[in-house]
Order: structure tokens, then C-alpha cells, then sequence
């Protein structure tokens, strides 16, 4: 079983249900197990500064799925939820985001799949949640925890649980 490290982004609709929802059918999908899910964080947008705020987690699952074929659920868990990635804004507003972050230690560089995901250190919207479940991952030799100790964090405010 592989260990996928995930990250999701939203700020149309009702982000924080379609995250459960998400989550529920990448598991299903990918015959995948749970191992961690963050906290909801609410972020600033990131690129495109001129839309509503985000919100951001990451997940930690197990699969016996490939890369390629994760991908392929994970894309198409993003259309069910209303995500068209050849008809959206770069870094505008969306329903839903999926981000492979980390495949176990695998590097990857293919046009449609970059592992670990290139601009993951740049993203403290994906390094706060990542680093609440996996401060001591170590991804392109560097630990979860040091790299979010070098970007800014302002802005970013843990939500309240749920239920």
C-alpha cells in the first residue's frame, strides 16, 4: 500500500460537506484507507487575490492504486463536484481542488503528474494542514515541519470542528 498525502481546496458552495463528501468517495473509488485528515483551514486566495477566501485540508490515505490511476479518481471526484479544470480560471474560483502532494517517496515527472507536487513548499495554504498530520513526513528532503517554519502563514485561521 502506498501512503498518498492529498491536498483539497474549495471557496464556491458549501466547501466544508463537499470536502466530506470527497474525501468518502476517493476512498471508495481508489479502495482506499484513511490514515489522517486535517483540520479546515480558511486561507486568502493565492494567484488570483480577487475572489473569496479558501478552504484548505490534506488527507492522508493508503492505496494500492497507481499514480495514474489515483489521478484519474481524483479527477474525476473533482467533475462530479462540479469542477471543470479545462474551463476554470488559473488559481480562480472553484467547487473543488485536488492535489496529489506526495506518492510514498516516489519523484515523478510526466506532463499530466509532477510528484511531489512542484510548488508545495510555496503553498502555506497546504502546508499548515499538511503539517497538523504529517510534520515529520521528510518530501524532497525536506521535513513537513521546515518547511512550513519558512513561508508566511498570515491570514490563515483554523475553523472550528464541525460536529
Amino acid at each position: 500500500m502506498a501512503s498518498v498525502l492529498i491536498a483539497l481546496g474549495g471557496n464556491v458552495g458549501d466547501v466544508r460537506a463537499t470536502f466530506a463528501k470527497a474525501i468518502s468517495h476517493i476512498c471508495g473509488m481508489a479502495q482506499a484507507a484513511m490514515i489522517a485528515r486535517s483540520s479546515d483551514y480558511a486561507t486568502p486566495p493565492w494567484g488570483d487575490e480577487d475572489q473569496d477566501p479558501f478552504v484548505n485540508a490534506c488527507v492522508e490515505i493508503e492505496t494500492d492504486l497507481d499514480p495514474h490511476a489515483l489521478l484519474f479518481v481524483m479527477q474525476k471526484v473533482e467533475q462530479k463536484f462540479g469542477r471543470i479544470r479545462d474551463k476554470d480560471r488559473q488559481w480562480g474560483p472553484r467547487t473543488l481542488d485536488l492535489d496529489m502532494i506526495a506518492y510514498d517517496d516516489l519523484s515523478l515527472r510526466k506532463p499530466d503528474l509532477t510528484l511531489p507536487h512542484p510548488r508545495l513548499f510555496e503553498r502555506a495554504f497546504v502546508l499548515v494542514p499538511l503539517a497538523e498530520i504529517a510534520p515529520d513526513r521528510v518530501i524532497s528532503d525536506i521535513r513537513v515541519r521546515d518547511g512550513l517554519a519558512s513561508v508566511s502563514t498570515q491570514g490563515i485561521e483554523r475553523l472550528p470542528d464541525t460536529g
